[in-house]
């Protein structure tokens, strides 16, 4: 099945990336939420989160690069790609479709077009060729198939009719998200090969430079919550427990 972390990860094999197949095994360990914790640490305020997105399918911890779809209405000037995307999903990677910023809201239900971009066909055929999960920034339909087939699904919401409105104008581009936040609105770029993960918490975008300082700093911020978990439930206040092991975690792991 896609959501195995101990599966051969073929999409990280570019022999000039430093970050290896371990690596991503290792991360795939650990909730999304252990992952944005770090980068939070590490001056990512945000922790990498791409908001908005529910898991449609259940699944655990699955990890990809980024394999980019980008839908326009059909009078787009921009030319049809007619080569279906969903029989060219590289192994291993992350299915992420999205609109052009122009079809795309802040606030609920985060897009302009009703149509579904995405149905149970699709995740058929991503599952067959080993694809991770699909991230549809906007509606998907069937949302039964993809729970009869295990296969880890995040979108925006649900709709019943096809793509009949639209047409791919780019495949492996780079994609605009609009999103809010105290910052006011904003936009984050996905890009083709961007590592993404996901997990019933959402997705995050996790960035590679501070991979090996999470691979370090993860395990023991888990295991140092583990102690607090336990103080909790033998009474210890959460803030004193939070404080005391948390403060520690740089030198009872020397």
């Amino acid at each position: 099945m896609c959501d195995s972390v101990d599966r051969k990860l073929q999409v990280f094999k570019n022999p000039s990336n430093r970050l290896t197949i371990s690596m991503f095994r290792k991360l795939a360990n650990y909730s999304i939420c252990d992952i944005s914790d770090g980068m939070v640490k590490y001056g990512e305020k945000d922790g990498g989160f791409i908001p908005n997105l529910i898991q449609q399918s259940t699944t655990d911890t699955v990890i990809g690069k980024a394999y980019t779809v980008l839908y326009a209405p059909v009078n787009d000037p921009r030319p049809e790609i007619k080569e279906g995307y969903i029989d060219t999903v590289p192994k291993d990677s992350m299915l992420i479709i999205g609109l052009p910023k122009e079809y795309q809201m802040v606030n609920y239900p985060f897009v302009k077009i009703n149509n579904a971009l995405y149905g149970g066909l699709m995740s058929t055929r991503a599952q067959y060729l080993d694809c991770k999960g699909s991230i549809i920034l906007g509606r998907i339909r069937d949302p039964q198939e993809h729970k009869d087939l295990k296969y880890p699904v995040w979108s925006y919401g649900i709709g019943s009719t096809s793509p009949s409105i639209l047409k791919v104008v780019g495949i492996n581009v780079p994609l605009e998200v609009k999103i809010t936040d105290v910052e006011g609105d904003r936009i984050i770029t996905i890009n083709p090969e961007d590592i993404i993960m996901g997990d019933p918490s959402g997705i995050v975008k996790v960035n590679p430079d501070m991979v090996e300082k999470l691979l370090d700093y993860v395990p023991k911020r888990v295991d140092a919550d583990g102690k607090v978990a336990e103080d909790i439930k033998n009474g210890r206040p959460a803030k004193e427990a939070q404080k005391f092991w948390r403060s520690r975690i740089q030198t009872i792991y020397q």
